[in-house]
């Protein structure tokens, strides 16, 4: 129907998350109308972000530098690390003003059906953290959902050697976040609520 270009746009761009055939097919005749100095920017922005923009190496946050903002921040609290799914929760947990320690993003949670187990998450790599940087508290705020819960409760278990030595504290962040609703979409005066209100994960 479409010429192959057209075709492959439409394709690439109903790869992308929330976007089915329609919208991608609506998204790419949008931009074909475009002169081409409105729509050329979009293409190098993505080759630049791309080239330029790469995980944290301590943290997986993303970064143009070796470490990001937060990880290289001295006056940070770096014997709080919170742990997230993604780096837009980050973002979301910064707005609330609340937290002033540390991150750590996963990639993702958790979930047998998609076979995402957990040597394709950052898992190692926090056990790893938390023992090395001495940390006293791990925050674990994955979504309120199956799959966080399941990440968070392998988490405490992965770590449980520490909480019964008395060197950790595993918390999760309580009243205020509804079971099913992502951190990225939550308001800032119910993420400080929750991270107030969080609670030992046993």
């Amino acid at each position: 129907m479409f010429s192959p270009r057209v075709q492959k746009l439409i394709d690439e761009l109903s790869k992308l998350p929330g976007i089915g055939p329609k919208t991608a097919q609506r998204l790419t005749f949008h931009l074909l109308k475009l002169p081409p100095e409105e729509a050329l920017p979009l293409a190098h922005a993505l080759i630049e972000v791309k080239e330029t923009v790469r995980f944290c190496a301590r943290c997986f946050n993303l970064t143009e530098s070796e470490l990001c903002s937060i990880c290289a921040d001295p006056t940070r609290d770096r014997s709080t690390l919170c742990v997230v799914e993604e780096p837009a929760d980050i973002i979301s947990l910064e707005r609330t003003h609340e937290y002033r320690g540390l991150y750590h993003v996963l990639g993702g949670a958790l979930s047998p059906i998609d076979g995402i187990g957990p040597q394709k998450l950052r898992l190692a790599e926090l056990s790893e953290r938390v023992r090395a940087e001495g940390i006293q508290e791990v925050i674990v705020a994955t979504n309120p959902n199956m799959a966080g819960e399941a990440t968070a409760l392998y988490i405490a278990e992965e770590l449980r050697p520490l909480v019964e030595a008395g060197t950790l504290r595993i918390t999760r962040p309580a009243a205020g976040l509804p079971m099913g609703a992502d951190l990225e979409y939550a308001d800032e005066v119910t993420l400080s609520r929750a991270l107030a209100g969080r609670r030992e994960i046993r």
